[in-house]
């Protein structure tokens, strides 16, 4: 990665901000812009200048951490660090990197931090080169490898992701819009319902497609996408 993470930390405890501070330095990668003990001002400098990822408290005087964040037209990445737990569902929607309790544990502060610098590195990536899939499950940023997908079932307003030899993984996210984030080599919507690994495909009998765990449906509306990956086996 050629360029530095920069980051900006807000938290109306200077104590909390010298400790941020401190952590931060273990990363080289990572350069602190700025830090601020007062959300207005915190939100000021983040309208005008470009910060790839913000450290911010939630309970503050004058804005909340949440209300800040959801002002901000463009965000950075986000990892909340508060002294309530009261708040991981509103982070979620949000789309926070991570959510951290006070006080701050190091070894909870640096699994934050390594996965704010992997998911940086991933956006990076060019498309083609993504072998990974990030989504948020159980309030946190969770990364999942391709190869390791065996299908991925529609639940209402979530999803469920099927791998292999792990339980699977629950998302807020709609299929549609999971199914834009795949590459159309490796995976196809076979069902309003599923999405399949073409790697992980066993038979395809009778609209019916075998997989190591399951035997999926194929709907009439998506034979066509079926039937076209199979004339290039």
């Amino acid at each position: 990665m050629a360029m530095k993470i920069n980051c900006v930390a807000i938290d109306d405890e200077p104590l909390a901000l010298i400790v941020i501070e401190k952590l931060i330095k273990k990363f080289p990668l990572l350069n602190m812009m700025a830090t601020f003990d007062d959300a207005i001002s915190g939100a000021e400098f983040l309208k005008q200048h470009q910060a790839d990822l913000l450290l911010i408290d939630i309970n503050m005087p004058d804005i909340s951490g949440l209300e800040l964040v959801s002002s901000l037209p463009e965000k950075p990445m986000i990892i909340f660090i508060t002294a309530h737990r009261d708040f991981a569902i509103e982070s979620h929607e949000l789309d926070a990197l991570d959510y951290l309790l006070k006080p701050i544990s190091e070894d909870r502060f640096d699994k934050a931090i390594s996965k704010a610098v992997e998911f940086y590195s991933y956006k990076l990536a060019k498309p083609e080169s993504e072998a990974v899939l990030f989504v948020r499950a159980e309030y946190q940023l969770v990364k999942i490898r391709l190869s390791d997908i065996e299908y991925i079932e529609s639940m209402e307003d979530y999803c469920k992701i099927h791998v292999v030899n792990a339980k699977p993984i629950m998302t807020l996210i709609a299929l549609k819009t999971l199914a834009e984030k795949l590459p159309l080599s490796k995976f196809r919507r076979i069902h309003r319902s599923y999405i399949v690994s073409l790697d992980k495909i066993k038979s395809v009998v009778n609209k019916k497609v075998k997989l190591a765990t399951a035997e999926l449906p194929v709907s009439n509306s998506y034979m066509s996408s079926i039937t076209e990956w199979m004339k290039t086996i």
